[in-house]
């Protein structure tokens, strides 16, 4: 694993669109397998593997061009 594929709560919930407050629920009632989730201190970190898992591929915004 890179460190690149580990991120805090808010950056997983920016990315994939997400209230932190949802990832928060998630991570407490265990929707994160061990290796996919854990809390450092105060600070829950997330893996990509695992939002992936739990929510799906990481929604990128469109721009769009005009020609």
């Amino acid at each position: 694993m890179r460190l690149m594929d580990v991120m805090v709560i808010s950056e997983a919930a920016q990315r994939w669109k997400k209230e932190v407050s949802t990832l928060r629920k998630a991570c407490a009632r265990r929707a994160f397998k061990p290796s996919e989730a854990r809390k450092s201190g105060n600070v829950w970190l997330i893996t990509v593997q695992g939002m992936v898992r739990v929510y799906g591929p990481e929604l990128i915004e469109q721009t769009s061009s005009k020609n």
